[in-house]
């Protein structure tokens, strides 16, 4: 191929999005219509509320469920975590950099490669909104950014101190069950979500849940109202409880759980009876059009979607290949003509006007 032809196609390549708004590939209608139908990507955001050393529980309650859904395949760019307290750093951690979930010590849930989003003194009412609704602040740092869309499923899961129609965050403010609910139909009006997992694991968790009217929501609760959620062990080399009872017996489930797994979210709902957990779990299905026992695990817990295997070509088009006009535009810079002499104006790096 002789060297003109070779800087031609370079030239297509370089001012094609300068010179078309629209030279974008397009599918073949079936399947556009078909991933409209499903959801096309995972999020999961992950939640302590709680601040101070006698709260460890929490902590690990978070980062177990992290662990869990990394595992099954969300990866970390579609995990918002928020942990109020970063026990790994605790003076009073016996064994600095580790936080574990049960007494034998088996599993460092901290890990080597967490990811915490918002920590500390930014884990708020205010952020936790903003993440939902989109509404962050200038200059938010795209991993602190909740992008999904309407083809998301989206895992909620908070832990914390409750009472009936709040969830306290960090001993100083709450979010109220109106408050959480009016959130999640902002992110359903603005959508962001196609089917949404809320879970949680407080005192009189259900409480949290009553108030949501958007469609699409399938929620569960550690304790229903009037309820107290409990733990579930110490670890004396520690001296605090590890792990809460309802998420204790959640990951005992997940643990068993693949990529490949045909357990289902009914299967799932079920984890924790009373005679284990004391405290009575609550479940809404009535927002949730589905049958949990058809729908899979992974379709919250991980970020595994059905491919469709296909022997035949399929063909997929650009909208617009260089027109004749941008032809001629090519042709001419190819020719030595230069960037003034085509008008093609150029954003300005820095913007310099401002200091005259």
């Amino acid at each position: 191929m002789e060297i003109k032809s070779i800087l031609k196609i370079l030239l297509i390549l370089i001012l094609s999005p300068l010179l078309c708004h629209s030279s974008e590939i397009e599918l073949p209608s079936k399947y556009v219509e078909r991933a409209a139908q499903g959801h096309t990507n995972n999020w999961a955001v992950l939640v302590d509320t709680s601040r101070f050393w006698f709260n460890y529980r929490h902590v690990a309650n978070v980062l177990s469920i992290y662990r869990s859904v990394k595992r099954l395949g969300i990866p970390d760019s579609q995990i918002i975590l928020m942990v109020a307290e970063d026990m790994a750093c605790n003076p009073r951690n016996p064994r600095p950099a580790t936080v574990f979930n049960n007494m034998n010590q088996q599993i460092n849930v901290y890990g080597n490669d967490v990811e915490v989003d918002y920590r500390g003194y930014e884990v708020t009412v205010e952020n936790f909104v903003r993440l939902l609704t989109g509404r962050n602040h200038n200059g938010t740092a795209r991993s602190k950014k909740l992008l999904t869309d309407s083809g998301s499923n989206v895992l909620i899961y908070l832990t914390g101190h409750g009472g009936e129609g709040f969830l306290k965050f960090q001993d100083s403010e709450e979010i109220t069950s109106q408050e959480l609910a009016d959130a999640i139909e902002q992110m359903w009006q603005k959508q962001r979500y196609h089917e949404l997992f809320f879970m949680i694991d407080t005192c009189q968790a259900a409480s949290m849940y009553e108030k949501f009217y958007s469609p699409n929501i399938l929620a569960v609760a550690s304790s229903l109202v009037g309820e107290d959620s409990l733990s579930h062990h110490v670890d004396p080399a520690i001296g605090v409880y590890i792990i809460d009872r309802y998420t204790y017996y959640a990951l005992e489930f997940l643990e068993k759980v693949e990529p490949n797994s045909k357990k289902t979210m009914a299967e799932f709902l079920s984890v924790c009876p009373k005679r284990v957990c004391i405290s009575t779990v609550g479940v809404r299905r009535d927002l949730y059009p589905k049958d949990p026992s058809s729908v899979p695990i992974t379709n919250f817990f991980g970020s595994v979607r059905p491919i469709e295997m296909t022997n035949q070509v399929v063909n997929i088009s650009m909208s617009s290949i260089p027109d004749e006009k941008e032809s001629e535009i090519v042709e001419k810079i190819a020719k030595g003509v230069t960037y003034s002499d085509l008008k093609i104006k150029f954003p300005e790096q820095f913007p310099s006007n401002i200091f005259k």
